[in-house]
């Protein structure tokens, strides 16, 4: 459907990184010591992106939104996994020291999917987006990441043919992403078209109504929503069952006491494209940039909703993460049990052989 192929979960027992096939370059991927023990023991984790403190957060806010972050699924007794490149190396699981360096650097490359066999192959740093860290994240065999929004559709797209590779990526990777909806920059409509194209299913938490990213309505109906994590997790679990390759999206949206004012959303998006377009700003460039006029334009009002949106999403992913936990070790236990009974079942016999020889 996308010739993007889907990737397959690593084998954590034997190493905490993960090797290219017939490559004796060394991993492509690293994954932390933490994380893997995590997944092994079946303790929720949490896949975190690396570009909202690389590229959409000014210093030294992005820092200090990356480690509360990370602070807030610890204390929910979640572990996190921030992910991103770092000296060329994939990682899933930066250390402190890798996001607080990450974090500081100018001109920090913006890492999609697309582009991690050059950041790798070159030794670059980099800020992963929705896509490389869904690719990355299920790589390692994460299945909760928490996001602030997606990429979607641009407007004028039918012409420009701007679209960004999350949708692409996330109709072949099935991890499951919460976020506040799509940028609120981009053509919901014609996303939500793109997203039932791909056959990715959109659910609402708590709401049918898709949020906007900085607004909790953006005006768009979606057919299904959840009510609490464990509806999400038997969703998510529903999936894998079937076996099907796309991602699960939750729609979370942003306080309505925290979100923007809707009426003055237009009027600043309006300015926003305005000036892009003034300055030339396209492809993957322009989402900084609006998102930078934005926050100028609305005084740094649009920074603390975005900040509030990021932290309502590592929240309910981190809720996800520990009922897809629960659910799965309530199951081995299922099959535990079910399993020592057919084993007993089986043992009067012997023990009335065993009577009967005089044993």
């Amino acid at each position: 459907m996308t010739g993007l192929p889907p990737s397959t979960p690593a084998a954590f027992s034997s190493a905490a990184s993960i090797a290219a096939p017939g490559s004796s370059a060394g991993p492509a991927v690293h994954v932390a010591e933490e994380v893997v023990r995590a997944l092994a023991d079946g303790r929720p984790v949490v896949a975190l992106e690396s570009t909202i403190f690389t590229h959409g957060l000014p210093r030294p806010r992005n820092l200090a939104v990356a480690l509360e972050a990370e602070r807030q699924l610890r204390e929910a007794g979640v572990v996190p996994a921030t992910i991103g490149v770092h000296a060329g190396v994939p990682t899933v699981g930066l250390s402190t020291e890798q996001i607080t360096e990450l974090s500081a650097i100018d001109g920090l490359d913006k890492v999609s999917l697309r582009d991690l066999p050059v950041v790798a192959a070159l030794g670059r740093h980099g800020g992963t987006t929705v896509a490389a860290t869904a690719f990355l994240a299920h790589r390692a065999g994460i299945r909760v990441f928490s996001t602030g929004g997606l990429g979607g559709v641009h407007f004028g797209a039918s012409e420009s043919f701007d679209e960004s590779a999350d949708m692409t990526t996330l109709a072949a990777t099935p991890v499951t992403v919460i976020s506040a909806g799509v940028k609120s920059i981009l053509d919901i409509r014609a996303t939500l078209e793109r997203f039932e194209t791909f056959n990715i299913p959109v659910i609402g938490y708590r709401t049918r109504k898709y949020p906007g990213f900085y607004v909790t309505d953006s005006g768009h109906e979606i057919n299904f929503s959840v009510e609490s994590p464990e509806e999400a997790a038997k969703v998510i679990d529903a999936r894998d069952r079937l076996d099907l390759p796309q991602a699960v999206l939750i729609a979370n949206p942003v306080d309505p006491a925290k979100q923007l004012p809707p009426e003055e959303l237009d009027g600043i998006l309006a300015r926003a494209w305005a000036e892009a377009e003034r300055q030339g700003v396209t492809g993957n460039a322009s989402t900084p940039f609006l998102l930078d006029h934005i926050q100028r334009d609305t005084g740094g009002r649009s920074l603390e909703v975005n900040v509030e949106v990021y932290r309502g999403n590592v929240r309910l992913g981190g809720e996800i993460a520990i009922a897809l936990a629960a659910a799965a070790s309530s199951a081995a236990v299922s099959t535990a049990v079910s399993a020592g009974g057919s084993a007993s079942s089986g043992d009067p016999a012997g023990r009335n052989s065993a009577r009967q020889t005089g044993a």
